[in-house]
């Protein structure tokens, strides 16, 4: 007899949508309100910033670099499997090799590079607040897609346990 097939229904709807739509509606908001608001730091003075200039170059350059790698090899390795929704295609196959040997969540960590890599080259503290909050909004929309993976691929669990979320050896 062979085995029963697999339901594969999206989760019943909740406030963040069936496939988790809200949230990433909830990510292109928190991506313009990143790109538009205004850089603000009241300790700021055009001496400091003068004198560290060098600095804040190399950091926004190794940023950009990690987050150029995480985007670029995350995306690669998921192909056809790619969606910005949270909920995994139907044809989904876990990935645990190349960038996500390293990090589970790579474009997630990307775009969180990426703004790192902004916040230091311009210290705008608005920028860091809005950073604090994408910074759990991802963990959030992580943690659900995390939810989901494990009940399509229940390997995904001992993945998790030993690889880091966002940031390699650290979180």
């Amino acid at each position: 007899m062979p085995p029963a097939p697999i339901d594969r229904a999206p989760p019943p709807a909740a406030w963040h949508g069936r496939r988790g739509e809200l949230l990433v509606a909830l990510q292109f908001v928190l991506f313009f309100a990143f790109a538009l608001m205004p850089r603000w730091n009241p300790w700021l003075t055009p001496d400091l910033l003068a004198a560290t200039t060098a600095p804040r170059l190399v950091i926004l350059a190794a940023c950009a670099l990690v987050a150029l790698a995480f985007g670029g090899l995350g995306s690669r390795a998921l192909r056809s499997y790619i969606t910005p929704l949270p909920y995994p295609v139907d044809h989904s196959q876990l990935v645990t090799s190349g960038v996500y040997a390293i990090v589970r969540h790579p474009l997630y960590s990307a775009l969180l590079f990426a703004a790192l890599g902004w916040i230091c080259y311009t210290l705008s503290l608005s920028h860091l607040a809005l950073l604090v909050v994408a910074f759990l909004f991802f963990d959030y929309k992580a943690g659900k897609e995390e939810g989901w993976l494990i009940e399509r691929h229940p390997e995904y669990q001992a993945y998790a346990a030993r690889v880091k979320k966002f940031v390699p050896s650290i979180y």
